[in-house]
């Protein structure tokens, strides 16, 4: 009995090692990998934008976007390097550092090149050195995701195997004699029982903790929202209102009287800048004009933003729901068009209201490149869709169109002010 329980405890320390040393830690090396290709791809998005010879600012505009972008990257980079697979060669990891080392000399390069007035070299610079650069960083980095995966499933193929061993000395020990079958087995379903309702309450606790974090997270962009509209907001109203009554009293053609305009029309840009501000952490337009307003007035403004063309259907009758209900299905319906610029390759999105049998039904349809099914079920921004969702008692699908691309239909129950009051 002491040999097996040693023999046990040894296999449990060994997958304890492996989902905590190895797993965790390649999960978030994954994690960190996946930001800097992120960035990778701004910084291409950046260059193909740099060589449009149609743009109407110079190359030196970009200069802040690359100091930004080599900031992130370069933390990204340390944190990835205390967090890399001990399995991972050496040589690797210090290839992606040089391979970095040289983009970012090659881009200082090119800046210099256009802070000089040279924007043909710079822009040759770019084709030559920089975006082949950044296509091998990005390829050494997709590669170690790879890698990564195939270390996942071969960690799963050990445990697994583990488990094997563990079951089959169990029939072994317990065939020895019908004392120790009853004793062992009895204690091994106590444990299991034990460790996959361990394993529920975590589940249940996580589903728990995400809802309450989006909740938080909506009231503390409510409140901020708030804040930034009625403080600050009033105190730039009652600033240019006091900045205007000061230079009607200036003596006219007085310099002072030009410099308070100035001022009170920097105070008036910081005014919109802060409501424009306001409404995007928080649409307050939700209470006033309702989920049927409020899609209205964002489509509008996703269309001036990233020049996405968005047909817009409705149909049924007004929905009329309470505001918590509304704002999910419209983070839901942000978080698909931001996917949809970001990531679809079109220009053009479709999105669908209905109101029908008690239920609100919201598509949101690109004939893009499409999303992948483990990319939907592992994105964050997903994953909080599709706690939005459960939230309200809803569904959420990704479904891929006959004509291709990825359509998001949300189906969700139409809860009115008097059902939470309930």
């Amino acid at each position: 009995m002491v040999t097996y329980s040693w023999y046990i405890t040894r296999q449990i320390a060994g997958l304890r090692q492996l989902q905590s040393g190895l797993l965790d830690r390649n999960r978030k090396d994954s994690l960190q990998l996946l930001r800097i290709q992120n960035d990778l791809n701004s910084l291409g998005l950046s260059m193909r934008d740099m060589l449009d010879e149609g743009q109407p600012y110079p190359l030196t505009a970009w200069s802040a976007q690359f100091q930004r972008l080599r900031a992130d990257l370069d933390d990204g980079l340390q944190r990835e390097q205390q967090v890399a697979p001990v399995t991972r060669a050496a040589d690797q990891q210090q290839y992606l550092a040089n391979s970095f080392a040289q983009f970012w000399t090659a881009a200082d390069q090119m800046l210099a090149l256009a802070n000089q007035g040279k924007d043909s070299e710079a822009r040759d610079q770019i084709r030559v050195t920089l975006q082949p650069r950044q296509a091998a960083l990005g390829t050494a980095v997709a590669r170690l995701l790879v890698e990564n995966n195939e270390t996942e499933e071969q960690t799963a193929q050990q445990v697994a195997t583990i488990y094997a061993r563990v079951q089959r000395n169990v029939y072994w020990f317990l065939s020895a004699t019908l004392v120790a079958i009853v004793l062992t087995s009895a204690y091994l379903i106590r444990a299991n029982r034990r460790l996959f309702a361990e394993l529920a309450s975590l589940s249940e606790q996580r589903h728990d903790l995400a809802q309450k974090l989006i909740a938080t997270r909506e009231a503390t962009l409510r409140h901020i929202a708030r804040e930034l509209h009625d403080e600050f907001g009033q105190v730039l109203t009652a600033m240019g209102s006091m900045l205007e009554r000061a230079r009607k009293h200036a003596p006219d053609g007085s310099p002072l009287k030009t410099d308070l305009r100035e001022i009170a029309e920097v105070a008036q840009k910081m005014l919109t800048q802060v409501r424009s501000l306001s409404q995007t952490l928080h649409p307050s337009i939700l209470e006033q004009a309702g989920l049927e307003g409020t899609i209205d007035w964002y489509l509008s403004t996703v269309e001036r933003q990233t020049g996405l063309r968005v047909v817009y259907e409705r149909d049924g009758a007004g929905i009329s729901t309470d505001g918590t209900t509304a704002i999910h299905v419209y983070r839901v319906m942000q978080e698909a068009l931001n996917n949809v610029a970001r990531h679809s390759g079109t220009r053009e999105a479709r999105v669908r209201l209905w109101a029908k049998d008690d239920m609100i039904e919201l598509d949101v349809e690109d004939h893009g490149t499409g999303t992948e099914v483990g990319a939907a079920r592992r994105g964050l921004g997903i994953i909080g869709m599709r706690e939005r969702a459960e939230m309200l008692g809803g569904t959420l699908e990704f479904l891929r169109p006959a004509e291709g691309g990825t359509l998001v239909r949300l189906r969700v129950p139409v809860h009115t002010r008097d059902d939470h009051a309930e």
